[in-house]
């Protein structure tokens, strides 16, 4: 049976190197799909409330018990609150170790593009674009957590060394996330800094905001883990106080 269309409140696309932020309400579904093939969705994720609150990569995999997130998983901040909820994951494994590509290695990688001579054509970088964007709600450097992935997928090898896997994500590739708190989100489409290709990638995403379906005793991300339970516990009270 083919899966039903969101009806959207908003729809975007981001082309490759492009930086994009929006405060999210609690009850939204965020929808990232990958119209290319190949892409890489950088993601943080900061309490729209509360901006030293923002998201915590090693509490989000160690209570979880994973190396990769998808379906089912919870984004959790650094205060032990659920961000955000994989309600869906087309793809199947996204990394949350890597961080970002900066401007030195899109230049040792790709070359040297600047806007001032290639204008739309210039080669961004993810640590970069998270700051233009990170400048919008007074956060800087200091303000940078580690950063999700989307659509991007590591595997470790058996001398240590941690590498890209190579089949890119299919076009079509989407993941769909429903925020728990109001949060500030933050997104680049710029390469993943072990991207070793000679050409800087050429992807599209499509961003789309809809209601998310709201939450029932079956939950599969509620009832994942003991530690998810707490999580959203944790949420209730908070609501529960800032009511």
């Amino acid at each position: 049976m083919k899966k039903p269309q969101v009806e959207a409140h908003y729809q975007t696309t981001l082309s490759a190197g492009s930086h994009w932020s929006f405060k999210l309400r609690r009850g939204l579904l965020l929808q990232l799909t990958d119209e290319t093939g190949g892409a890489n969705v950088g993601m943080l994720l900061y309490n729209a409330d509360n901006l030293l609150e923002r998201y915590n990569a090693p509490d989000t995999l160690k209570c979880q018990h994973t190396f990769h997130l998808t379906q089912g998983h919870c984004l959790y901040s650094d205060m032990g609150h659920v961000l955000a909820s994989v309600v869906e994951d087309s793809v199947g494994a996204h990394e949350t170790i890597c961080g970002n590509s900066t401007r030195n290695s899109v230049r040792r990688t790709y070359g040297e593009r600047s806007y001032q001579q290639d204008r739309n054509s210039w080669y961004q970088n993810g640590h970069d674009a998270f700051l233009v964007e990170l400048a919008k709600y007074g956060l800087e450097r200091r303000d940078l957590p580690a950063s999700i992935n989307w659509f991007s997928a590591c595997a470790i090898k058996e001398e240590g060394d941690i590498a890209l896997r190579e089949s890119p994500s299919p076009k079509g590739s989407q993941v769909s996330l429903r925020m728990d708190m109001d949060c500030i989100v933050v997104l680049h489409t710029c390469p993943h800094p072990m991207n070793l290709q000679s050409v800087y990638p050429e992807s599209q995403v499509r961003i789309t905001l809809a209601d998310a379906p709201p939450m029932s005793m079956d939950d599969l991300c509620a009832n994942h883990c003991e530690e998810n339970r707490r999580g959203f516990e944790n949420n209730r009270l908070y609501h529960l106080g800032s009511a």
